[in-house]
Parts: structure tokens; C-alpha cells; sequence
């Protein structure tokens, strides 16, 4: 379940407020707020890296790999590559094939499109066998694995390279059945209003987009805002007491 914005940003203005520390503007909640966001899911990755390392408990809700794999699946697509015949190359993928969003590369998607984040795995969809995954190499590699009989690239063995945003697949007689598996970077956070009889800033639910995290990372979200706001409205003593609640977390959920 996602983060309700209209509560996060009710509660920052309540901490901010308790003893008339300042005030944070709907803007700069809508910017802080991606920020926080982007952070956290970026942060991700990391951890998941870090529990792959280490043992995990295995016991329902408690292994911390698949915890935070459920986090990020959130933001797992599938999608098809096409094939660009000038350059004998695939571009990325432009729909989400699961839910059908489109696919866009810049960092303000509109409507219900999305921004590409990061590459998963690519497979070719053999029409006369079985779906093949197409290993990933480096250029040095990819040169030279073409140099022997014995590791020539084939329809079941391809490999490519993936630079510049487009991807490049051998043998060269892949040019159709490729999809591949990708991370979309998550959707900007909106608080948006209507104004009031009095010039206030009523909330409007329809037009505005929640936190796209699940809803466990909320007390995470509210206290990194914090740390932001405490910044913005220069007040070393907010951005102190975040600091340290965040690093406290940080160290519980690695322990």
C-alpha cells in the first residue's frame, strides 16, 4: 500500500509548526518529498547487495533479501525491445508489457508515462524453441568472443552490449522476439491544492500522486523530509534530531 501524501505532509507541518520553527510551501514539499523518495529507493540496491552477503533468517516476514526485493518490485516492468535496422541495433523498451504504461526518457514523466531506470535481463523469445537469456559482456569481451569457433555467439548461446542506451545483440540475425526485464524510476510526488474562500491551500486528492514506497517506509519518509525542511527554513536543531533518528534506523535494520 502506498504512502498517502496528504498525511506526510500534514505531519511535517505539524512537527514544524509545534513551536513555530517555520513552514514548508507546497512546492518545496513536492520537491523534497521526490528527493526523499528517489533517495530511499535508490538505497535499495545497496542494502539488497549488502543482504546478499550475509545469512538471513528464515522465518516469514523476517528474511531481509526478500523484504526489500518486495520493495522494489513495485517498480519491475517487462517490456520489448525494438529493433532500429539503420544502425543494426535495439533501442529500449517504450511499453510496459505487464501494465501497458509507456515508457519515457526523462526525469518529468507525464500522465502515466514512466522514466527508464535500469536495465535487467534481456531475453530472446526463440519462436522455434524456448525463451534464451542473451548474456551481458563488456566491449572487450564482446570483441573478442568472436574471434573462436568454440565461443562464436548463436541463437542459443547470444550475448550483447548495452552502451549509450541502446543495446547491441549477436549473432546479428536476432532482430525480432527480444524483451527484457527493467526497473522504472519512481513518479514525482504531488501535493496539489485548490485555493480556499480565505486564499488557503485546500487539498485536492485527484490530482495529486502519493509516495509510491510502501507504507512501512513512512516514519523513514517523514523524518528525511524533516532533515530536508530543517535545512530550507535554517534550523540546525531539526535537521541534528533527523539525522540521528535516520542513522539509529539505518543501524537497526543492518544489525
Amino acid at each position: 500500500m502506498a504512502i498517502n501524501v496528504n498525511n506526510v505532509y500534514q505531519t511535517v507541518l505539524l512537527i514544524l509548526n509545534k513551536e513555530q520553527r517555520g513552514y514548508m510551501t507546497p512546492d518545496e514539499f513536492n520537491k523534497t518529498a521526490t528527493q526523499v523518495q528517489l533517495d530511499i529507493f535508490e538505497q535499495y540496491f545497496d542494502d539488497l547487495n549488502q543482504q546478499l552477503r550475509v545469512p538471513q533468517a528464515d522465518y516469514d516476514y523476517t528474511d531481509r533479501q526478500m523484504n526489500l526485493d518486495d520493495k522494489i518490485s513495485t517498480f519491475k516492468c517487462l517490456g520489448n525491445l525494438g529493433y532500429l535496422s539503420g544502425s543494426g541495433r535495439f533501442s529500449l523498451p517504450t511499453i510496459d508489457t505487464i501494465s501497458g504504461f509507456g515508457i519515457v526518457y526523462d526525469d518529468a514523466p507525464v500522465g502515466n508515462n514512466f522514466a527508464f531506470y535500469r536495465l535487467g535481463t534481456i531475453t530472446y523469445n526463440d519462436p522455434t524453441t524456448y525463451p534464451v537469456e542473451i548474456e551481458r559482456l563488456q566491449r572487450d569481451d564482446f570483441y573478442e568472443i568472436q574471434k573462436s569457433e568454440l565461443t562464436m555467439p548463436s541463437t542459443h548461446f547470444p550475448v550483447y552490449l548495452y552502451e549509450s542506451g541502446g543495446i547491441e545483440i549477436l549473432p546479428s540475425s536476432i532482430q525480432s522476439d527480444v524483451s527484457c526485464s527493467f526497473i522504472r524510476k519512481p513518479l514525482n510526488v504531488e501535493w496539489n491544492f485548490t485555493p480556499g474562500t480565505l486564499g488557503q491551500y485546500v487539498y485536492s486528492d485527484s490530482t495529486s500522486k502519493n509516495f509510491e514506497l510502501e507504507s512501512s517506509e513512512q516514519v523513514n519518509v517523514i523524518l528525511r523530509i524533516l532533515q530536508y525542511s530543517g535545512i530550507i527554513i535554517k534550523d540546525a536543531q531539526i535537521v541534528q534530531a533527523a539525522s540521528a533518528e535516520i542513522q539509529q534506523n539505518e543501524i537497526n535494520k543492518k544489525s
